[in-house]
């Protein structure tokens, strides 16, 4: 088993950053690819990011490519969501999650774990 929890999210103005942080505990943590998810009400979870297990890859949804950043730290076990010039679109909750495979994942039924989420609320 692997325990994620989230951490970062907030209110904030458009054009505003955020640092979103999810820190794993139970099992190692470096094997795990790992994503980075958000919802709206009544909507799907939709992929964000992601990174491979060795943080040499990286993967972004097109309206997130150039404004946000996943990266990681194994010996934190830890995985962070830089996200700059944030839009009220941005708006969602934002989720970390854990899949047993070398590269991420887009689809969110292919992860193994998931934290319980972080809001993020950007304002116009």
């Amino acid at each position: 088993q692997v325990q994620l929890v989230e951490s970062g999210g907030g209110l904030v103005q458009a054009g505003a950053s955020l640092r979103l942080s999810c820190v794993g505990s139970g099992r190692t943590f470096s094997p795990y690819s790992m994503g980075w998810f958000r919802q709206t009400p009544g909507k799907a979870r939709d992929f964000v990011a992601g990174i491979s297990w060795s943080g040499g890859s990286t993967d972004y949804t097109d309206s997130v490519r150039g404004r946000f950043t996943i990266s990681r730290d194994n010996a934190k076990n830890t995985v962070y969501l830089q996200m700059n010039s944030l839009k009220p679109e941005d708006t969602a909750v934002y989720y970390c999650a854990a899949y047993s495979g070398i590269s991420p994942r887009v689809a969110a039924d292919m992860y193994d774990y998931w934290g319980r989420g972080t809001q993020v609320t950007v304002s116009s």
